[in-house]
């Protein structure tokens, strides 16, 4: 699956998304990559949707994580994937998201957004999502801001 953020007129496009002090913005030819870091299952479901992508330098956007694959690995795929500048998304299974918490905690970036996501052997915990906490965070602040004035 590719995301398109396109225009009527079929021009390339850009897609703009800003925080307080900087604006970030992914310039495309109408389209934006997902990026996976997760088990064979999961990943196998997302490329059956049509995820999947392979670069002419046979670069792919995913990186199938098992009892093999190291902390290393995922460091440098999580890295690899959030500096592309064709990737708008990166998901994660957050039992893997876990294992380099530390990366995930520091990334700050609006784009490419990180998603945590269950895996089969692994549920949800929103106690341990960062981005989710982050998210809380800001829309309390938010509202005791707005209930000041």
């Amino acid at each position: 699956m590719i995301l398109s953020w396109g225009l009527a007129d079929n021009t390339a496009s850009t897609f703009k998304s800003s925080s307080m002090a900087n604006t970030a913005h992914i310039p495309t030819s109408n389209s934006a990559l997902i990026a996976m870091i997760a088990d064979e299952e999961t990943v196998v479901g997302f490329l059956l949707a049509g995820v999947g992508n392979v670069d002419l330098r046979r670069k792919t956007n995913y990186l199938i994580v098992d009892s093999k694959t190291t902390v290393k690995q995922i460091e440098d795929a999580f890295k690899e994937f959030t500096t592309r500048t064709d990737i708008a998304i990166v998901l994660i299974s957050q039992y893997v998201a876990n294992m380099i918490r530390f990366l995930v905690d520091s990334y700050n970036k609006p784009i490419p957004a990180i998603l945590e996501i269950p895996s089969k052997n692994h549920p949800y915990d929103p106690a341990h999502d960062s981005i989710l906490s982050r998210v809380k965070h800001l829309f309390n602040a938010e509202s005791v801001a707005s209930t000041r004035h």
